[in-house]
């Protein structure tokens, strides 16, 4: 059976299911898209659990508008279109959220609110879903979120995506002269916010880490588990992009100095000395979940989870975040 034809039947059957009022075949057939309209959400939004949030209240303003259904777009492309405008509701509400700086090229700029994404909730099928590497990677998010809230849901629907232009349009309400516009100023911002990576986000890309890239976490965790600090200056760049969310701002720092800081700031002092850590990938990116024993306990407990972007076996940028309370994330809660 071909896609097409799998496609048009599903269709045909959520149509049945909208004519005849039928909850519950509707919420079989919508929840087939629940992990790829997620990462469409988490692109929008940065944050995971806003992404769950919104890709619920897209289903629930599917079901509230599924007489608006009537076959002439993909089921997929209807629902991406509820999920694009509950975003970008969502974005019009006042918020806790930091807001991201008015200079997009501003080095020390964060997304205070950016959250890890767990690999174990990414569509089974990336190339299907549209899910390369680059576009789910933490420097691209935080590069999106620097874009006004219609212009990101531009650029996420044409470049990401890959909706044509009327297509786009008809989902936001806009000209394809407007969207055109859009997505020419996205496009820039972009390259100003990425100069040295790939922006071909559509293309296929590698979803398996490279031997330098494990290596280079299984030397971050055994300096942790050693208290080795001479071994982790020596695995990060002098030109090191580093930021624990939700402190505020990215730095550039070398490499004694980040370590230093570390260490003033208690780290690999006497009580907080005592690690274990574990390979993972989140963002499909590689990353070190760190978990200290405090004094007194008998287990390890999630500390922090460290994720990497490593350049020829070296950190180059090293985002860190919380792992406490964080249950998505699918760590062991001890070790």
């Amino acid at each position: 059976m071909t896609d097409a034809t799998r496609l048009d039947a599903d269709e045909t059957e959520f149509l049945a299911a909208v004519r005849a009022g039928d909850a519950a075949r509707f919420a079989l057939l919508t929840e087939r898209h629940r992990r790829e309209l997620q990462v469409h959400c988490y692109r929008m939004l940065a944050n995971y659990e806003d992404a769950q949030d919104m890709t619920q209240e897209t289903f629930l303003r599917a079901w509230h508008k599924r007489e608006s259904f009537r076959g002439h777009a993909a089921l997929r492309t209807w629902l991406y279109r509820i999920a694009t405008n509950a975003c970008l509701d969502f974005l019009k509400k006042p918020t806790n959220r930091t807001p991201v700086a008015s200079v997009p090229t501003e080095p020390d700029s964060e997304v205070m609110y950016l959250q890890p994404y767990p690999d174990q909730m990414l569509p089974e099928d990336p190339q299907e879903s549209v899910v390369a590497r680059e576009t789910i990677e933490l420097a691209f998010i935080v590069a999106v979120q620097h874009l006004p809230p219609r212009q990101r849901a531009v650029f996420i629907l044409r470049d990401v995506l890959g909706w044509p232009a009327s297509t786009a349009a008809d989902a936001l309400e806009l000209t394809v002269a407007s969207v055109t516009s859009a997505l020419q100023r996205a496009r820039v911002t972009m390259r100003e916010q990425l100069p040295d990576r790939r922006l071909d986000w559509r293309s296929p890309a590698t979803h398996e880490l490279s031997s330098d890239e494990r290596g280079a976490v299984t030397s971050y965790i055994r300096a942790h588990e050693r208290n080795d600090l001479d071994a982790l200056m020596s695995l990060l760049r002098d030109d090191l992009r580093f930021a624990m969310l939700p402190d505020p701002g990215t730095v550039t720092t070398t490499a004694r100095d980040a370590v230093d800081g570390w260490v003033s700031g208690g780290l690999f002092q006497r009580g907080h000395d005592d690690w274990r850590g574990i390979t993972t990938t989140v963002n499909r990116m590689p990353a070190a979940a760190l978990y200290l024993r405090a004094p007194g306990d008998s287990q390890y407990r999630p500390f922090a989870i460290a994720v990497l972007h490593i350049v020829d076996g070296m950190i180059a940028e090293l985002t860190g975040f919380d792992a406490t309370d964080k249950p998505w994330l699918d760590l062991a809660p001890t070790l």
